[in-house]
């Protein structure tokens, strides 16, 4: 990290931030926080980190980088 105020610091977490709105948050009505939260866990646990393509794995889900890796 190079510091405050540069803008390439924080490019991945924005990029996972675009992603989790656009995917989940803004396709749904929230009526209760703890909906949100459940969602939020579900969402990250069960799909951006198992099972979503990334493109810094050649569009490749995280467990199928892995098992051709093994």
């Amino acid at each position: 990290m190079s510091g405050k105020g540069n803008c390439y610091d924080n490019s991945a977490v924005e990029s996972f931030f675009r992603s989790l709105k656009a995917e989940l948050v803004w396709r749904r009505d929230w009526h209760t926080r703890r909906d949100v939260e459940i969602a939020l866990l579900e969402y990250i646990n069960g799909f951006y980190n198992p099972r979503r393509r990334h493109s810094a794995l050649g569009w490749k889900s995280p467990v199928a980088f892995e098992n051709k890796a093994a």
